[in-house]
């Protein structure tokens, strides 16, 4: 007996959930379905998980819950936020989002380890590039950056988004970003094209002129625009919104609001790195480092001279942190920062805290980054997280993302 697999919508957008049914098996008949994709570098991710189907011969992942496998119970999207890479530390991430990453879903038979018989397949696309966005490449200046326009006529609601210390440019969260009305500017600020090769100390001015060049955009709609940040780019956006004018929001993810390893500096301003001891890595049983605790110890609690002074800033920042980030402990961070604004006048911000969530808190249904190697290092690190808690963490982030967004930029809602 043939089976029929059917996703609905066919085709979509990475971060839209969709609805995986199975039509043509036996009654109550076991089945493993099994999801493999390939990134751009050739690397293998798969998840599988074991179901019944119901009476009619029906399996419909909206309603059954899955026996075992890669995840259980009822969970729709599990065969894509499960997926592991066969590389070990492997990181899930899109390289060019103008071709889309094509998912295999396969029906086998039974519940065996290792299921033969194939009963049906389909292929799903999901796309980075969503329909009607424009990807216009930006050399404007000292900037390096891709600037996503939503369709439409315009002006639109404008963002900056930052990427961490791996360098180069991501521009996966801009794209899908564009999707939902915001012209977003993925910003690069090391080792691409004629940028500096290595993470050097941190210069505002190269900023300043990316957040000039968006708001002298005739697309991008002022007076201010907002900023998306993840780790040591989250950091950089606390530091504009800090330093520079025209900041009307900012989203820090898994930020630790300090100078880390590197100084910041604007004009005449020099916030001093907080430093780290190598010392305090601990080695994992499986080998992996543990470098949550390497950061010099924070003497003085909010006051402390390599804390950016968020204060400063003039629109609201919205923090989001993972309870199990193995980075930094982005939670203590997090607190530390509402504890400096209260204490310099400012209103108790917003921190969404999620537990059993990692560092690379990413859109919805990419699959959570265990472990992987750290740029600087060298050396595999882990990032913390439970794959169940951080996946449902990343799609209700997202939503608080779009919706702050919305709030103080001005857009309307596309939800």
């Amino acid at each position: 007996m043939a089976a029929t697999v059917t996703v609905e919508p066919d085709r979509c957008c990475w971060d839209e959930p969709v609805r995986i049914v199975v039509r043509g098996l036996a009654p109550q008949q076991p089945v493993t379905l099994r999801a493999s994709l390939r990134d751009e570098k050739g690397a293998l991710f798969r998840a599988h998980a074991r179901y019944c189907a119901d009476q009619s011969g029906e399996l419909d992942l909206t309603r059954a819950p899955a026996l075992g496998g890669s995840f259980v119970g009822i969970e729709p999207m599990g065969l894509f936020w499960a997926l592991e890479p066969e590389k070990p530390f492997w990181r899930f991430f899109k390289r060019d989002v103008q071709t889309p990453f094509l998912v295999e879903l396969e029906v086998l038979e039974a519940h065996k380890p290792e299921p033969r018989r194939v009963l049906g397949q389909t292929v799903h696309r999901r796309d980075f590039l969503p329909p009607g966005v424009r990807r216009e490449p930006v050399r404007a200046g000292r900037v390096r950056a891709t600037l996503f326009m939503p369709p439409g006529r315009g002006p639109f609601p404008g963002i900056i988004d930052i990427f961490g210390i791996g360098g180069g440019l991501f521009e996966y969260r801009a794209s899908l970003l564009a999707g939902h009305g915001f012209a977003t500017l993925a910003l690069a600020y090391y080792e691409y094209e004629d940028l500096p090769k290595t993470y050097d100390d941190i210069h505002l001015e190269y900023f300043e002129e990316a957040v000039n060049f968006m708001l002298q955009h005739p697309q991008v709609k002022g007076p201010g625009i907002g900023l998306l940040g993840i780790s040591l780019g989250a950091d950089i956006c606390l530091s504009m919104a800090s330093f520079l004018k025209n900041i009307s929001a900012t989203v820090s993810i898994n930020g630790s609001s300090f100078s880390g390893n590197r100084v910041i500096q604007y004009k005449q301003t020099t916030i001093s790195s907080l430093g780290h001891n190598l010392r305090r890595v601990k080695v994992a049983f499986s080998g992996i480092l543990d470098i949550v605790d390497i950061q010099n110890d924070i003497i003085g609690g909010c006051e402390h001279p390599s804390m950016i002074p968020i204060e400063k800033a003039q629109g609201p920042i919205l923090f989001i942190v993972g309870q199990d980030d193995h980075n930094w402990r982005s939670e203590f961070c997090a607190q530390l920062a509402s504890e400096r604004l209260q204490t310099h006048g400012k209103k108790k911000p917003h921190i969404l805290s999620y537990p059993g969530t990692g560092h690379y808190i990413e859109p919805p249904y990419f699959p959570m980054c265990p472990a992987s190697l750290h740029r600087l290092l060298g050396k595999p690190v882990m990032w913390g997280g439970e794959p169940k808690a951080h996946s449902k963490a990343q799609v209700d982030a997202w939503k608080h993302i779009l919706t702050f967004f919305y709030k103080h930029l001005g857009a309307s809602p596309k939800l």
